[in-house]
């Protein structure tokens, strides 16, 4: 099988259990696992912040981001198709208690001047803006990476209006690697950011989100709420660590692979698809041939031995990742295009 359905499916390498099965432990809730330390400064040093904490998932990162920067009532500026609207089970409203306001972008992308005319003016009758939120590589946008000027110029409209910038950086990282700068041209306008390490970057479990030192440790306290306090998981901080040192360069590899991939799904039959939209690692795709649904092609395709998801009706979603080499795009595009010229 070649699995594109997300980089979420990657498997530790030997040398990540490696490390893995050798990390030194102890009990994280009374914060004194060494390796979770080590896992947390470098994380916050990558990200340019005072500090970071280790939780379980992306979700979770967001989910006490939001919670810590905001009062019940309040509201959150963010793009309508992103991670925290789509996927994240209304959790900003059941446990923040906050309005999420959803405007329209270009691939997923904020503008600066919407993001300015939402901003609430003081009114009793209004709810505050408390945040906005803006999402790096953005998922169902195929991956779209902002320009670092566009997030500088939000943050500075968000914070002349008293607002607070949060980054859902699930993947950064790819952000950072195809424009080739350091992550802190981005994390410098924000006030909170996350990262996954349960994507691109390899490791089994695990994101981290980063602020200042006051926000990290109200940021601990939600996440100890929200069940997310965790003993001897130096275990699994082990491989975030490997996973930075290791596996951040090479997610070009993985771009590369996503735009051979593109670049002949656009050529066959029954696909639509501008190839230039393809910045990162992520492929989405229109089916346009009659009588072919999405979740009919991803079907046929699975027994074609190649793995993906439908995310509509007539769209797809491919992914690549490091458990994804040349020669498996290769091969998925030979069997791809046999299924589209019958």
């Amino acid at each position: 099988m070649v699995d594109l359905r997300s980089d979420t499916v990657t498997k530790p390498s030997p040398d990540m259990r490696r490390a893995m099965a050798e990390a030194e432990v102890g009990d994280d809730v009374l914060r004194d696992d060494p390796t979770v330390i080590q896992l947390e400064e470098k994380a916050a040093g990558l990200l340019g912040k005072e500090a970071s904490l280790f939780v379980p998932s992306g979700t979770m990162a967001n989910v006490v981001s939001i919670r810590v920067q905001t009062h019940h009532g309040d509201e959150v500026i963010c793009e309508e198709t992103s991670h925290i609207v789509q996927f994240e089970v209304a959790a900003h409203a059941a446990i923040s208690g906050v309005q999420l306001r959803m405007l329209p972008g270009e691939r997923g992308q904020l503008s600066p001047e919407p993001v300015e005319a939402a901003i609430r003016p003081s009114n009793i009758h209004l709810p505050v803006t408390r945040l906005v939120e803006v999402e790096n590589t953005h998922n169902r946008g195929s991956g779209s990476v902002y320009p670092v000027s566009r997030v500088a110029e939000i943050a500075r409209i968000a914070h002349q209006h008293g607002a607070g910038v949060h980054i859902d950086g699930a993947r950064l990282l790819n952000a950072a690697v195809a424009l080739g700068v350091d992550v802190t041209a981005y994390t410098q306008h924000a006030d909170s950011c996350t990262l996954c390490l349960s994507k691109g970057l390899g490791a089994p479990i695990g994101s981290v989100v980063a602020g200042t030192r006051a926000f990290v440790e109200e940021a601990r306290r939600c996440r100890k709420m929200l069940g997310g306090g965790m003993r001897q998981v130096g275990l699994i901080a082990a491989a975030g660590i490997y996973a930075l040192d290791h596996n951040v360069e090479r997610l070009a590899e993985d771009h590369a692979n996503a735009k051979r991939l593109a670049e002949a799904l656009a050529g066959m039959p029954g696909i639509e698809l501008d190839p230039g939209t393809v910045e990162t690692n992520i492929v989405i795709f229109g089916v346009t041939r009659p009588g072919l649904t999405a979740s009919q092609f991803m079907a046929e395709m699975k027994e074609r031995g190649v793995l993906f998801f439908s995310t509509g009706p007539q769209d797809c979603r491919m992914v690549t990742h490091l458990d994804v080499s040349r020669e498996d795009i290769e091969d998925a595009i030979s069997r791809l295009n046999e299924f589209l010229t019958i």
